[in-house]
């Protein structure tokens, strides 16, 4: 082996060895008193009708692609339920439907967080009018929920 290479691996092998020791103590981090809870997420509360645009305290929405809920009054929101009252019509009642559609309760649950805003993502909606077929489409409904 000449000069140079000997000279260059005895360089490479120091440099290794002293980068593989580190530099101070090995010591492990000290941690004293309780992790900080996480702090609850505040803002806006949103449904998305059918279209993805998101409302807050809607009047009406499409509930569905055959369904929309209208004359909404609302007694809770923004919790982890909302609840309104108002009216419910739908293409499965034409043309059988009231002019204003049927009375019905709308829940809202299943609060999702998106960033610093949350969206309702599951809707039930009752009403002593629907037909029990119906009743069926409208108790378990996903509502659309903005990609992250």
């Amino acid at each position: 082996m000449n000069k140079p290479t000997a000279l260059l691996t005895v360089c490479v092998l120091v440099l290794a060895a002293v980068g593989c020791s580190g530099c101070g103590p090995s010591e492990q981090p000290h941690v004293e008193g309780p992790a900080p809870s996480p702090s609850q997420v505040r803002g806006p509360v949103y449904v998305s009708d059918t279209m993805g645009h998101p409302l807050t305290r809607p009047t009406g929405f499409g509930l569905t692609e055959f369904s929309t809920v209208s004359q909404l009054s609302w007694r809770f929101w923004g919790q982890g339920k909302a609840v309104a009252t108002g009216r419910l019509r739908g293409m499965w009642c034409i043309p059988h439907c009231p002019r204003n559609g049927y009375p019905a309760t709308i829940e809202l649950s299943r609060l999702q967080r998106r960033e610093n805003v949350s969206y309702y993502t599951f809707a039930t909606v009752r009403s002593s009018h629907l037909p029990p077929a119906d009743t069926d489409d409208l108790s378990a409904v996903r509502l659309p929920l903005p990609e992250p």
